[in-house]
C-alpha cells in the first residue's frame, strides 16, 4: 500500500515554521532589550557628565566656583567630576544608581515646579545644606591618603584626630573642606570646633585634660594619667620571683632557641594591662611629631641628649593609614618601629616623672606565664589547638578555651581586636598572647639561654642585629602563641615597600601585627615585694 509522504512531513514542516517564528521574535526581543540597555547606559553616561550637570543646575556657582576649586584647579592635573562628589562611589553600584535616580527625579521636579529666582543661594551654600549632598564614602573613595603633600603639622593632627574619633564626632569630610569642591573666598578652611589644629575659632575644651601624673606610693595596681592629655591607662603590679624560662623538647612545637630551660629571677615591676593603644600613641604623636621629614641622624641627635619633653622628636607623618582602616581608640597601636616604641617610653617617662620602658624578654615571659609552667597560662595542649600536623587534614583544631584568651588566626577576622574581646591571665594582663607581637628590650640571640647559665637574675641581651618580639599576633597559629615561643624583628623586610628615601625610622610599611606594651620600674622608696 502506498504511503502518503506529504502527510508525514507536514507536522515537521509546521513545527519548523513555528519555531522559526518564535526564534525570530526572541532575537528581535533580545536585540531590542540590548538596544534599550545600551540606550539607558548611554543616557546614564551622558547625564553623569559635567556638562549635563551644569546644564541642569542653575545655582550661580555651578561652573565658575567649581573650576576655581582644588578639585579642578590643582597642581596634580587631576580633575574631580561632579558625580564623584555628589553621588555614592560607583563601586557601590546599587546605592550609586538609586541615588542618581532619586536626584534626577528631584531635579526634574524642581525644574518644572520651582522658580530659581526664589532660591536663597547663600543659605544653600552653607555647610548645613552641603552635607546633604556630599556622601562621605565618596570622599574616602578618592582620598586614600590622609596626608597629602604640603600638609602642615596642624593638618596632620586634625586628620589623625578625625580618623580616630569619626563616629564620636559624627562629622563628614565636607565639614572641614567645604571649599574643596566649590571655591568660596570667604570660607575659613577647617573651621570646625573640637578638631585640634583645624584652625578652629572655638577653643578646644581642655578642662578634662589631666594636670598631673598619678602618684604611686605603694606597690599596687594604678591608673596612669598623662598630663596635658585626656588619656589614661591601667598598670598592673607584677610581684618579683623566680620561674623556669623557655621550654623542653617535650613541649609540642618546641624550638631550639627556647632551650635550655633556666631558672630566671626578676625584680618586681609594673606592666601595662594591655598593649599601647592608638589613643595613647596619638597623644604622643600630637605632642612630638617631627617637622617635615627629619634626617635620621638629626632625630637621633635630638633624642639622645636627654632633652626636655617638648624637645623630643617624635614620628614623621605615616605613609598611608597606619591602623589599616581597622579602627583606632582602644585597639593596639601598630606598624611603629622599635625605635618609635622606645621614644614613646622616653616621652611617657618625661611626662609622668616615672621610669617607663620596654620589658625585658625575661620580664615579658614571666608576666605572660602568670605563675604557670604550662605551654599557655590556661588549660590546653598546643597540638589540640594548632592547625599544623597530619590529622588536621581530617579533623578541625579545637578552639574552645584558647579563643577566650587569645586573638589568633582562628578568631581574629584577620585584624587586631580590642582588649575587651579576651579575658586576662592570672596576673590580670590581657593580650599577652596573640593580637600583636610585642617588642622587648633585648636584642635577639638564638643561643641566649645557653650562654647565660642555669640560673640568672634580670637578664638583658644587648648584642645582636634584630630585636626580640614575643606573643605572636592575630595571624599566628596556636603553636606560635605559646608563652615560650620566641621571634624577632625583620627590619629590612618590614621596610621593603617603603617608598621614602631615607626609609622611615618610625613606621614599618610591611608588617601589621607589631605593637608593644610598657613596664614601669617601681620607686625603691615604696618597698615593692
Amino acid at each position: 500500500m502506498a504511503t502518503n509522504n506529504n502527510s508525514n512531513r507536514y507536522p515537521s514542516e509546521k513545527k519548523r515554521r513555528f519555531f522559526k517564528g518564535k526564534t525570530f521574535i526572541l532575537l528581535v526581543g533580545l536585540l531590542l532589550g540590548a538596544g534599550i540597555m545600551v540606550a539607558v547606559y548611554k543616557t546614564s553616561v551622558y547625564f553623569s557628565s559635567d556638562e549635563s550637570c551644569m546644564m541642569c543646575h542653575v545655582h550661580p556657582h555651578v561652573e565658575d566656583s567649581w573650576k576655581l576649586s582644588k578639585h579642578v584647579n590643582n597642581g596634580s592635573g587631576v580633575k574631580t567630576h561632579c558625580v564623584a562628589c555628589h553621588l555614592p562611589p560607583q563601586s557601590d553600584t546599587w546605592n550609586h544608581y538609586t541615588a542618581k535616580a532619586k536626584l534626577g527625579l528631584k531635579d526634574v521636579w524642581s525644574f518644572m515646579t520651582k522658580d530659581s529666582a526664589d532660591f536663597d543661594w547663600n543659605t544653600k551654600s552653607e555647610l548645613e545644606h552641603a552635607v546633604k549632598y556630599i556622601p562621605n564614602e565618596s570622599c574616602k573613595e578618592c582620598h586614600q591618603n590622609l596626608f597629602p603633600e604640603g600638609i602642615n603639622q596642624d593638618g596632620i593632627t586634625a586628620h589623625l584626630y578625625y580618623d580616630e574619633n569619626e563616629k564620636k564626632l559624627d562629622l563628614q569630610c565636607i565639614s572641614c573642606h567645604l571649599d574643596a569642591g566649590h571655591y568660596n573666598p570667604n570660607y575659613t578652611h577647617g573651621k570646625l570646633a573640637g578638631i585640634p589644629g583645624a584652625n578652629t575659632t572655638a577653643a578646644i575644651d581642655t578642662s578634662l585634660y589631666f594636670k598631673t601624673a598619678t602618684p604611686v606610693t605603694s606597690f599596687t595596681d594604678y591608673t596612669e594619667q598623662i598630663p596635658g592629655t585626656p588619656v589614661s591607662f591601667n598598670m598592673i603590679a607584677i610581684p618579683g620571683g623566680t620561674f623556669k624560662m623557655g621550654s623542653t623538647s617535650k613541649e609540642a612545637f618546641h624550638k631550639e632557641d627556647e632551650a635550655p630551660v633556666r631558672n630566671v629571677t626578676v625584680n618586681p615591676f609594673f606592666m601595662a594591662e594591655v598593649e599601647v593603644t592608638w589613643d595613647q600613641y596619638w597623644a604622643f604623636y600630637g605632642q612630638t611629631m617631627s617637622e617635615g621629614r627629619m634626617l635620621p641622624e638629626t632625630v637621633y641627635a635630638n633624642n639622645s641628649s636627654d632633652p626636655e619633653v617638648d624637645a623630643i622628636s617624635g614620628p614623621t607623618p605615616p605613609f598611608g593609614f597606619p591602623d589599616q582602616g581597622w579602627g583606632t581608640g582602644d585597639r593596639p597601636a601598630i606598624t611603629m618601629t622599635h625605635y618609635a616604641a622606645e621614644t614613646f617610653c622616653q616621652w611617657l617617662s618625661k611626662k609622668t616623672g616615672k621610669k617607663y620602658r620596654l620589658p625585658t624578654e625575661a620580664e615579658w615571659e614571666y608576666a605572660a606565664r602568670g605563675g604557670t609552667e604550662t605551654p599557655y597560662f590556661f588549660t590546653g595542649n598546643p597540638k589540640d589547638f594548632s592547625d599544623q600536623g597530619f590529622w588536621r587534614k581530617f579533623f578541625d583544631a579545637k578552639t574552645d578555651s584558647i579563643s577566650s584568651f587569645v586573638i589568633y588566626a582562628k578568631n581574629s577576622k584577620n585584624r587586631t581586636q580590642e582588649p575587651s574581646e579576651v579575658q586576662a591571665n592570672p596576673f590580670g594582663l590581657k593580650n599577652m598572647l596573640g593580637n600583636v607581637m610585642e617588642y622587648c628590650a633585648d636584642k635577639y640571640d638564638p643561643q641566649a639561654y645557653a650562654k647565660s647559665g642555669e640560673s640568672v637574675t634580670n637578664p638583658l641581651v644587648t648584642e645582636g642585629e634584630e630585636w626580640v618580639v614575643r606573643g605572636g599576633n592575630y595571624t599566628s597559629d596556636a603553636a606560635d602563641v605559646r608563652t615560650a615561643a620566641r621571634d624577632y624583628t625583620k627590619h629590612d623586610a618590614w621596610l621593603k615597600t617603603d617608598p621614602q628615601q631615607p626609609k622611615s625610622i618610625w613606621w614599618y610599611s610591611d608588617i601589621r601585627g607589631i605593637g608593644f606594651r610598657v613596664v614601669c620600674e617601681p620607686d625603691p622608696a615604696i618597698g615593692a615585694n
